[in-house]
């Protein structure tokens, strides 16, 4: 795995969410009931910034048109049609890395 450091563990606090540059990827990082999600970081439907969504039950809703996304699995929440790439996500030692190369 090829792992590229994008933030400070504690710039992502829990219920948290982030917007990153991992090579050439716009990335959403998000906190949620003490997991961390990698996905796309720009909605499908018209580019809204995944970042700033509103995160619930494993979700989150773009800002922009109301869009969700699965953040486990980066699926549309209304018709379960995989949309968004998810990227494996560790931390360790108060850096929270991510692997573009390991798409899910």
């Amino acid at each position: 795995m090829a792992w590229t450091r994008v933030c400070e563990s504690h710039m992502l606090p829990e219920g948290g969410s982030c917007e990153v540059l991992a090579g050439a990827e716009v990335l959403a990082i998000f906190r949620h009931q003490g997991v961390l999600y990698a996905i796309d970081g720009i909605c499908m439907h018209q580019g809204g910034p995944l970042s700033k969504g509103k995160l619930m039950d494993g979700t989150v809703t773009c800002p922009w048109h109301g869009w969700q996304y699965e953040l486990k699995t980066g699926c549309n929440a209304v018709t379960c049609k995989p949309m968004l790439k998810t990227y494996p996500i560790q931390e360790s030692d108060g850096i929270i890395e991510v692997d573009v190369a390991g798409v899910g």
